[in-house]
């Protein structure tokens, strides 16, 4: 025994005298799968963030690029009222897939929202991407049929995220190089994903043929969930040529902003 051991007082030496005991296996095993839990939730909650905020901010940027880049190859339109038109609209040039062939406008969703429209409905190069997205073979812009667009209602900028707030008779406006057309919200419901009648040329009878200029929006339904498709349906009201103004609906917005 050293000095030291004879100088500490009895209770120390009897600490000294025994060594901590190991753990069991089971509570290291215990103690290993909650620190793999734990981890496991920093991970999780991570991909909610990148999920819920980081690919909006990333989602809105890329829609900005892709408007910048439209409204460069456009022709101008003076920012003036233009004559609302009901006749033969122009015939729209199919685009190609991934091309950006208009822009959009909800008035309801206030002065700032625009989106890009792209050719397709991919997730990865489309909607994932900052577009709302075309349903090939559908009707374009102004053309008899029905024009039926995908877009995301939450996550990648979330462009549709406010479908439940539109009302019948709300403007959605579709602008392309020629002209701007002004649709009014008529139907509002929600469907199933099997249910893809809601895209046919006619959606109201789908084995009869196509008479009225329609316009289409499905989006995910619930929020969070690909249960369900909520679909916005709507009709031509007027249009307007390009080179001499713009509706009135689109002035207003930009006075508002």
């Amino acid at each position: 025994m050293s000095r030291a051991d004879v100088a500490a007082p009895p209770e120390v030496r009897r600490r000294a005298g025994h060594a901590r005991p190991r753990p069991a296996p089971g509570m290291r095993a215990v103690g290993f799968l909650g620190e793999l839990l734990i981890t496991a939730g920093v991970i999780v909650a991570l991909f909610v963030v990148w999920q819920v905020f980081w690919t909006d901010v990333t989602g809105g940027r890329e829609a900005s690029a892709h408007i910048e880049a439209f409204a460069e190859e456009a022709p101008d339109s003076p920012e003036r009222a233009g004559t609302p038109q009901t006749g033969e609209p122009p015939v729209e040039p199919v685009p190609a897939a991934g091309e950006t062939f208009a822009t959009m406008f909800v008035p309801r969703w206030g002065p700032d929202w625009e989106w890009p429209v792209a050719e397709g409905v991919g997730r990865a190069d489309v909607l994932d991407a900052g577009f709302t997205g075309h349903y090939p073979d559908t009707a374009l812009p102004g053309e008899i049929g029905n024009l039926a667009i995908a877009g995301h209602r939450q996550s990648h900028g979330k462009p549709f995220f406010g479908v439940d707030s539109l009302e019948v008779g709300d403007a959605v406006i579709v602008q392309t190089a020629q002209a701007w057309y002004v649709y009014r919200v008529t139907d509002s419901y929600v469907v199933l994903p099997t249910q893809t009648e809601v895209i046919a040329p006619n959606p109201v009878d789908p084995a009869a043929e196509a008479t009225q200029r329609m316009i289409t929006l499905t989006t995910c339904h619930p929020l969070w969930s690909t249960r369900e498709r909520w679909i916005i349906h709507g009709e031509l009201d007027h249009w307007v040529d390009r080179s001499e103004g713009r509706p009135a609906e689109i002035i207003e917005l930009l006075e508002e902003g």
